[in-house]
Order: C-alpha cells, then sequence, then structure tokens
C-alpha cells in the first residue's frame, strides 16, 4: 500500500513548523507565490496520478507474475531488500532523469522553483512516463507488487524532509544517506553542484558510482534551473521542457536529430537548430528571482483559494471509489483549471479576474447542486462567497497590472 496519503498531515504540519523556524530566524525562505505554486504542483501530481500511473502497475504486476525469477516469502529481510534495492533503482532513474532530454523534461518541475524549503519536496511531476521501466528489476526478481509501492512511498517520503535549508550538515550521517546538506546540492545550479547527489534515502550511491558532491561554504547554493520558468503556472512548469523538445524536433532537418532529441544528453540541440533558434545563455552572475509583485490582499486571496483546492482535491483521493465515471475527471480537470488561474494570478495577468471568477462561480455551484455533506458544503460555500468579496477587493482596490 502507498503511505503517503496518510503522511499528508504530517507534511503540513513539519512545514507549520518550519514556518515558525523562519519567524523566529528571521529567514527570507519562503515567498507565498513560490510555496503555492510548490503546492499547486504537488496536488496535479498526485491527482493526474490516479489515471497515469494504472498502466505501470499493471505492467508491473504482469513481469511479476509471469517472469519473476524467484519466489520471495514474507519474511522481513524482504522488506529491508525491498527498500535497499528500491533506492537503488531510485537513483538510476533519478540519475537519468537529469541525464536524458526526454527524462529530463517530465523531472524539471521539481527543480523549477528558486527558494528551497518543505514545499520544494511536494512540487512532483504531473508527467513521468517512463520512471516505471526503472523498477521492473524489482519485478523480476520476485518482490511483491504491494511491497513495492510499500517501500516506494516510504522513500518519497524520506525526502520530505531534506528539502529544508535549516538543518545544517550531520557529521557522519552525511557519508550513508540523503540529508539536507548533500540534496541541498542536488537543487543548486552552481556549476560545481549541477548534476550531483542523485539518491533518495542513501548517498552511498553517488559515492559509489562518482556523482557525489559536498556542500561547500564558500559556495552557497543557488536554487532553481538555468533555464528559469518566469511562470507561476504549474501546468507550463510540466511541459516547458517538452515544448522546447517538439520545437527542436519540428525545425530539426535531419530525421536523425529530429528522434535524437528526445534521447541525447540534456541540453543537446541539433546544431541546425542552434544555429537559427539560438536560445540565451544563463548568466549566474546577474541571477534574479522571478517575483512578480502581489498585494497582501491577493496573497490572502491566493492563500484561501488554494486552501479550497486542496480541499477539492482531497474529496477526489480519498472518495475515488464512491464516485460515478465523470466525476473524478471533472474534479480533476477542475484542480487544474484552478491551479493555472491561481498562476496566472499571481502572474499579475489581466485575465486572472475573470478566470477566478469564473472559478468561485463553479464551485458556488457545484457546492450547491451536488449531493455534498453539509458541514463540506457549509465550507465550500462560505469560503467561495469570501473569496468572490476579496477577489473584488482585490480588483477595485488593487488592480492587476496587464502583462499579456
Amino acid at each position: 500500500m502507498s503511505y503517503v496519503l496518510l503522511a499528508i498531515p504530517f507534511f503540513f504540519l513539519l512545514i507549520g513548523l518550519e514556518l515558525i523556524a523562519e519567524k523566529v530566524r528571521g529567514t527570507q525562505y519562503y515567498r507565498v507565490n513560490d510555496a503555492i505554486n510548490s503546492l499547486s504542483a504537488g496536488v496535479l501530481s498526485r491527482v493526474t496520478g490516479l489515471v497515469h500511473k494504472l498502466i505501470p502497475f499493471t505492467i508491473y504486476a504482469l513481469v511479476y507474475k509471469h517472469i519473476a525469477l524467484f519466489s520471495l516469502p514474507e519474511a522481513t529481510w524482504v522488506w529491508v531488500f525491498a527498500f535497499v534495492f528500491y533506492d537503488f533503482c531510485y537513483y538510476w532513474n533519478h540519475r537519468l532523469g537529469h541525464e536524458m532530454n526526454i527524462l529530463w523534461a517530465a523531472h524539471v518541475v521539481h527543480h523549477s522553483s528558486e527558494e528551497y524549503n518543505l514545499t520544494t519536496a511536494l512540487r512532483q511531476s504531473s508527467s513521468s512516463l517512463f520512471s516505471w521501466v526503472f523498477y521492473l528489476p524489482m519485478a523480476v526478481l520476485g518482490i511483491d507488487p504491494v511491497v513495492m509501492i510499500s517501500v516506494g512511498s516510504l522513500n518519497l517520503i524520506y525526502q520530505f524532509w531534506v528539502h529544508t535549508r535549516h538543518i545544517p550538515k550531520l557529521g557522519w550521517l552525511e557519508w550513508i544517506l540523503v540529508t539536507p546538506s548533500n540534496h541541498r546540492v542536488h537543487h543548486a545550479q552552481n556549476q560545481i553542484y549541477i548534476d550531483r547527489n542523485y539518491g533518495g534515502v542513501f548517498i552511498v550511491w553517488d559515492r559509489l558510482f562518482g556523482s557525489f558532491q559536498e556542500e561547500l561554504d564558500e559556495e552557497p547554493p543557488l536554487f532553481g534551473i538555468r533555464k528559469a520558468l518566469h511562470s507561476w503556472n504549474p501546468l507550463w512548469a510540466n511541459v516547458h521542457v517538452y515544448h522546447q523538445l517538439a520545437r527542436d524536433c519540428w525545425h530539426a532537418r535531419r530525421w536523425q536529430d529530429k528522434l535524437l532529441v528526445w534521447f541525447k544528453r540534456t541540453g543537446w540541440r541539433p546544431a541546425d537548430v542552434e544555429a537559427r533558434f539560438p536560445l540565451p545563455k544563463a548568466d549566474l552572475s546577474r541571477f534574479k528571482k522571478y517575483d512578480p509583485p502581489l498585494s497582501t490582499s491577493a496573497k490572502w486571496y491566493c492563500l484561501i483559494q488554494h486552501g479550497l483546492t486542496i480541499v477539492i482535491a482531497l474529496m477526489l483521493l480519498l472518495s475515488l471509489s464512491q464516485l460515478s465515471g465523470w466525476q473524478p475527471w471533472a474534479i480533476m480537470l477542475f484542480v487544474m483549471f484552478s491551479s493555472v488561474s491561481l498562476g496566472a494570478l499571481m502572474d499579475n495577468r489581466e485575465s486572472a479576474f475573470w478566470l477566478e471568477l469564473g472559478k468561485n462561480l463553479l464551485v458556488l455551484m457545484g457546492a450547491i447542486l451536488s449531493a455534498l455533506p453539509a458541514w463540506l458544503a457549509a465550507l465550500l460555500i462560505s469560503g467561495t462567497l469570501i473569496s468572490m468579496v476579496m477577489l473584488w477587493f482585490v480588483r477595485m482596490v488593487n488592480p492587476l497590472p496587464a502583462v499579456e
């Protein structure tokens, strides 16, 4: 079974504690727009995963049933072996996710934040199409699908706490486990830190296979990606590298290059495409975080709206078996629309007002017309009415500049 849903309350508890530490220490590791964008990407990842993860699981189960070399007992050592072997497979999945264009296109969303805090851990991909291939060796060795999913979720849960800047180096643990220090290296775009420290739980794989880099006091990590996203749209965060690869594929003159562009090392482009459509090179000495101005009232509005979106997403995740055929799809599409709309507001786009107004009206109609529990309907109706008043206030008192 997957333990991720059970861990969600603890994720938010730890985020709350980190925010307290932020206040006490006077650090500036959080921004409202960045944190909401990370959480929105995480919500999208969970709701879309209900669809695109069914096929990989089915393939794993078929390999386990028909090709497994061993029949492993239900023993503690099997779970320990599966946990360690999963992390070994994760290392290669993660490493290739940085070293091949098409795999980087899926993974890049996790690195797109220019901040580093516990919300960054939840900024997960919604378009990971091939990662399941790396775990098939577990099926071949006879690791039950339930065990694989269980240790995989534990691996993911472990990775949450290392996305913080409040914990320093941890002595001898730095040699064995992935810690906040060596995972900060992984998220940095400094040249010395690029493509380093891929482990999920154990850092020993990086030390064995030559991809380890210690965090240096004289080289503070600069977080984010070289080709900065410059958008709070979580859907665009998931597809922008695919979009660039598709453009390069279309413009490439040689058929061989049209294929190679997807599978060559990250950043590779056909020579003719590079010559005709050059991309600007990142200058880290002039790096500036993407941070469009957002009024205090707009920030509060965004926080309330994102909270309502999380409630609706949890409705889908926790009651999937009770929903009819079209309802999960409707909720999924709404979560996507809400995330895009809120991103447009944080990007200061003029169209955001109309998108948000339409979204609030949809929630209001759904809460009134749907057969929801009374408490949930009351929560959605009251939250939406408050949101509409706040939206009008944001529009009238703090009009957003148009940057279309």
